[in-house]
């Protein structure tokens, strides 16, 4: 069974993932050979570190507040903003505070 959200169906982004105690949460909305929509939740303190893709991607940060660095520029963005990480550019992810982020990647 998938753990895909269910097509054709109302969903609220935000309300579909939970925190976690010292954790990152995640939780795959669509995947396709052609990209991929992931929810994460990241409880404070927690982050990834620095990485690259190969794809470009859209962060959407649903919740909270969070630092978002690509290529060694720091970006604070809150809720209701997004920002595009461009593939092959180091970025890293902070969690300050709690937030809940969408990652929508798009495959080339």
């Amino acid at each position: 069974m998938s753990n895909e959200t269910e097509t054709s169906k109302t969903f609220v982004a935000v309300d579909s993932i939970e925190y976690a105690e010292n954790s990152i949460v995640s939780k795959t909305i669509l995947k396709k050979p052609t990209g991929n929509i992931t929810l994460f939740a990241f409880d404070k303190g927690e982050g990834l570190s620095e990485h690259t893709t190969p794809h470009d991607a859209m962060l959407q940060v649903l919740d909270g507040k969070a630092e978002i660095t690509i290529g060694g520029k720091l970006n604070d963005l809150q809720a209701g903003q997004s920002i595009i990480l461009p593939a092959k550019v180091p970025h890293a992810v902070k969690a300050n505070e709690k937030f809940k982020m969408m990652l929508t990647m798009i495959k080339s």
